[in-house]
């Protein structure tokens, strides 16, 4: 049985891969917060000052925004949004 060794072209390929994915993993959770910072206005909007903020915050802590958003793919908003009534009276 003769045994392929992979070229070094391969092993760098594969070294560089690894290393790339690696750091792309270690930055998920910072581009989650800068996301969920960005869309303050739009939460604040939809849900009202205080909800909006406390959806925000939960949102830009790394894993428990990752923890609610699970939970509210199944669920629903745990923070639900205003009275679409209320918004066009206010307009």
């Amino acid at each position: 049985m003769t045994k392929e060794n992979p070229s070094l072209k391969r092993k760098i390929v594969h070294a560089g891969g690894w290393t790339v994915a690696k750091r792309v993993a270690k930055s998920i959770p910072y581009v989650g917060t800068v996301m969920a910072i960005g869309l303050v206005g739009y939460d604040i909007k939809r849900k009202g000052v205080v909800k909006g903020v406390l959806n925000a915050g939960l949102d830009a802590i790394p894993f428990v925004g990752l923890g609610k958003n699970v939970v509210e793919f199944f669920t629903g908003d745990l923070l639900p949004d205003k009275n679409i009534n209320n918004q066009k009276n206010e307009k």
